[in-house]
């Protein structure tokens, strides 16, 4: 049984920052990639962050330059830092975890609500 535990979200004013936490538990052996994705009202989820097991890192085009995932192996956590957040970062905040290079993620987490008041 895989475990993902989302945390950090919250409400902050445009400009502000916010560190998102996901640690991983269970079945977690040989995990190739975790990431964040988000769902904003009435929006489709989209990938938002990505990291590898190597360390390579890939982001969505609107939070270059603002976010920045890392991971820590030994704690199997993966963080997402949100710098210079807008109003429409506002979104539920999903953390994901694949045991593949590729392709959709195989597991996911309850959510956490990031809201960025303007």
């Amino acid at each position: 049984q895989v475990q993902l535990v989302e945390s950090g979200g919250g409400l902050v004013q445009a400009g502000g920052s916010l560190r998102l936490s996901c640690a991983a538990s269970g079945s977690i052996f040989n995990i190739r990639r975790m990431g964040w994705y988000r769902q904003a009202p009435g929006k489709q989820r989209e990938s938002v962050a990505t990291i590898t097991s190597g360390g390579r890192t890939s982001y969505t085009d609107s939070v270059k330059g603002r976010f920045t995932i890392s991971g820590d192996n030994a704690k199997n956590t993966v963080y997402l830092q949100m710098n210079s957040l807008k109003p429409e970062d506002t979104a539920v905040y999903y953390c994901a975890i694949s045991w593949y290079g590729a392709g959709d993620f195989d597991f996911w987490g309850q959510g956490t609500q990031v809201t960025v008041s303007s």
